[in-house]
């Protein structure tokens, strides 16, 4: 159905445009209507068109290689949706369904052709609609990345913070428990045995201010390691729960399908009884 100029107005991508272009470019695009849970169209289809969603609501979804749903838009009035597949004339890389009954503007690249042709700059608004997809796509990219904390961790330690590491790992270990308590064992020995000629006769205070030092060094070195696997705990749980909520939009995703089916199937059975029902008063008379 024709589109009337005052509808591309509200557009922003056309709003520059004056009243001439704009009843030009009103001859040239269409007015569509969508049922509510109708498909606009699919991954996969030919990227000829691109829609303006005019009012009601859209959801553009795309599968991951999981075949998970991936919900990557939901445009507003106004803001375009299959704009970039339009453009290089490649076939659809998502999936847009209108939820409620969506009034779309369908586009194609003539249309745009035409538009460039009487009004350039408005080349600048399109690329930012571009542009707020492709930062959509990365910030897509970041949240479902999967990460391995010790690995983000590892990457952003500094030199102290692995030296603490090693500290705690080497402290809390067989190895430096046995070493120390030889050490301090052959240290009493050789100090004892030498009598007055010993450096530090019992009760060793050099040995005590010693292990005090030792003891004042390492316990904040200990407890920067334990706040660095805090952040790792941390981490861990935000992975998790970023899991979680993605396992929770798919469950949900599977219950409102259900749901869908289940009223498709009720459709149907109403349509069999309105058949059949026909049918036997036809028989009847």
């Amino acid at each position: 159905m024709p589109c009337k100029p005052e509808i591309l107005k509200r557009v922003p991508l056309f709003a520059l445009l004056d009243d001439e272009e704009t009843a030009v470019l009103a001859g040239q695009v269409e007015l569509k209507t969508f049922a509510a849970r109708q498909r606009i169209y699919k991954m996969g289809d030919p990227g000829g068109r691109a829609y303006v969603l005019v009012n009601g609501k859209v959801e553009v979804s795309t599968v991951d290689q999981d075949q998970q749903e991936v919900l990557v838009d939901a445009p507003a009035s106004g803001e375009f949706f299959g704009f970039a597949s339009m453009l290089d004339q490649t076939p659809h890389q998502t999936t847009a369904i209108a939820l409620d009954e969506a009034v779309c503007i369908e586009v194609d690249r003539h249309d745009i052709a035409v538009l460039l042709q009487r009004k350039p700059l408005a080349g600048m608004d399109m690329l930012a609609v571009l542009g707020r997809q492709f930062h959509a796509a990365q910030q897509l990219v970041r949240t479902r990345s999967t990460r391995n904390p010790n690995e983000v961790i590892e990457q952003e330690a500094t030199l102290g913070e692995r030296v603490a590491d090693e500290v705690a790992r080497f402290g809390g270990s067989w190895k430096f428990i046995i070493s120390f308590l030889v050490g301090l064992l052959v240290y009493a020995w050789i100090n004892a045995q030498l009598g007055r000629r010993a450096w530090d006769p019992y009760p060793f205070i050099l040995l005590n201010l010693i292990l005090s030092m030792l003891a004042a060094i390492q316990a904040p070195v200990i407890m920067m390691s334990q706040n660095r696997q805090d952040t790792k705990d941390r981490l861990r749980g935000e992975l998790d729960f970023d899991v979680n909520r993605r396992a929770e939009s798919e469950i949900q995703g599977l219950a409102r399908k259900l749901n869908l089916l289940g009223d498709k199937m009720g459709d149907v059975e109403d349509l069999l009884r309105n058949t059949l029902s026909k049918d036997q008063e036809r028989a009847r008379t």
